[in-house]
């Protein structure tokens, strides 16, 4: 008597692997992207504070050349990064 023997499940395709294998990677990406991974340096939420808020030199001759600065700190407690230069916006007749 021959004895057949059973055939056993095959092998996971190798496709099936590396897509198994992407889906893990991509999922352990997005953890580490949304737990520690932020850009401020580890946490917090930075925040920006300017000294003055408004700059009234009154009534001033055209053409006059006149300087003044101040002061921007951050007040938060995360890592302050500026996206785009910062501006200045100047008014007339406020």
């Amino acid at each position: 008597m021959i004895k057949k023997r059973k055939k056993h499940a095959s092998r996971l395709p190798l496709p099936l692997i590396f897509f198994a294998g992407g889906l893990l990677l991509l999922a352990v990406t997005v953890l580490l992207f949304a737990e520690g991974g932020n850009q401020n340096g580890g946490g917090g939420t930075p925040a920006i504070s300017v000294d003055k808020g408004l700059i009234d030199y009154g009534y001033v001759k055209l053409d006059t050349d006149l300087t003044f600065s101040i002061v921007v700190t951050n007040s938060g407690d995360g890592v302050l990064r500026f996206t785009e230069a910062p501006y200045i916006e100047i008014k007339e007749g406020c």
